[in-house]
């Protein structure tokens, strides 16, 4: 079977999905996207995208919609809880974009979904189709979904998120809940005028929990992510509505600005926080997976997006050149790839659940002192620095 008769399924039309789509199909191979939605609607919250993951939207032709929605911050600032005071900045802006050749941005996931979808050819993304399980045979993977229905494939790529069932396939495992839960919002920016002023991404580091906050909407909105600890909140739905009251309860004694932002949203979701152990094995045969659906992360490092991005280049770059007999290859080097990085990401997002979140005193002094040494952002060469493609041939 030629390359370009290889029948290419994917499961779930996320951020993972659809990037996996558009870097196939700028490969030359085709696929065919099977998602549960019956309305492809993304989550009204924000997504920050390093350099590591812009760089490859720029490359599959996301630019423009990048260009027109995005913002660039010029900055991340993380500060102390209580008097607002600068524990580090790290420099963004034309600074970030000559080191790494793309910029840093933040802005709505909606719009970055949007820009995806657009550059794949209608017809593919396939909706309403809910995965129900996978079975591979030796020559082909048959996909079955909750309405009866199935189809085969040479290849099923799970992009499914942390509760995959293509991940089922590989192996047995449960999400794991870390205590906290976290509160998102859209805040109009004429509301918090300090948080659009100098466009950047701040972060308020607290005793059991830690407040973010960045311009989204080409400046007209702010986004807004708050982490409260809770040891009964289970719910993990994008969709879930929290109590805007009990959110600004939660930030009571902290500095005027985080409790004007979190007094700002008219509604709030809240999302309890889960995610897996690292696989031993992605892949089988014609299966393997990207993402969430692979490493799914605690959104403590703001790299779980990116990491998926990263994900969908490499594992195009990988199948480029196979043929039907040589996709088992392909998918073994985009694992070895892929997942050590994707550990030592996984590592440290696990580790911010205790860092981020110190009670004042000796360990928090110590942590505060390590923070102010290490602004520079030479310190991000290695995450911000990483090129996926060109990685695939060193």
């Amino acid at each position: 079977m030629r390359r370009d008769e290889i029948r290419i399924a994917v499961v779930g039309a996320g951020i993972a999905g659809l990037t996996v789509a558009a870097a196939l199909h700028e490969v030359g191979l085709c696929c065919h996207v099977f998602e549960q939605a019956r309305l492809l609607d993304e989550v009204g919250a924000g997504i920050q995208l390093a350099p590591n993951a812009a760089r490859v939207l720029h490359r599959l032709g996301v630019g423009k919609r990048l260009g027109d929605s995005a913002v660039r911050p010029l900055a991340i600032e993380m500060r102390r809880w209580e008097d607002n005071s600068v524990l580090r900045r790290t420099p963004l802006g034309a600074e970030c974009e000559e080191r790494f050749g793309a910029p840093y941005y933040t802005m709505h996931r909606a719009d970055l979904h949007r820009g995806l979808l657009e550059r794949l050819p209608e017809g593919l993304v396939h909706l309403g189709r809910r995965c129900e399980g996978v079975r591979e045979h030796s020559d082909e993977v048959e996909v079955q979904f909750s309405d009866g229905s199935s189809i085969t494939a040479d290849l099923v790529i799970g992009a499914d998120g942390i509760h995959s069932r293509v991940r089922e396939a590989l192996v047995r495992d449960e999400p794991c809940y870390c205590g906290h839960t976290i509160y998102r919002a859209l805040v109009p920016a004429e509301r918090v005028p300090f948080a659009v002023a100098e466009p950047k991404v701040v972060i308020w580091l607290g005793p059991g929990r830690h407040c973010v906050s960045y311009p989204v909407s080409d400046g007209k909105q702010v986004s807004l992510g708050a982490t409260v600890p809770d040891a009964r909140w289970v719910t993990e739905s994008w969709s879930a509505q929290g109590r805007t009251d009990a959110l600004a309860r939660a930030y009571t004694g902290w500095n005027s600005e985080v409790r004007a932002l979190t007094a700002a949203p008219d509604a709030v979701s809240r999302w309890a926080l889960h995610d897996r152990g690292t696989l031993s094995t992605w892949s089988s045969d014609r299966l393997t997976v990207v993402g969430d659906a692979a490493h799914p992360m605690l959104p403590f490092f703001a790299q779980g997006a990116n990491q998926a991005i990263e994900d969908a280049v490499t594992l195009a770059a990988c199948l480029r050149d196979a043929d039907s007999d040589g996709i088992a290859s392909a998918l073994r080097r985009y694992e070895n790839v892929r997942k050590p990085r994707t550990d030592q990401v996984h590592e440290i997002s696990r580790a911010n659940t205790t860092a981020l979140h110190l009670t004042d005193g000796e360990e928090q002094r110590r942590r505060d002192r390590a923070l102010a040494e290490g602004g520079a952002l030479a310190n991000q060469d290695w995450i911000y620095g990483y090129d996926a493609e060109a990685a695939v041939t060193r």
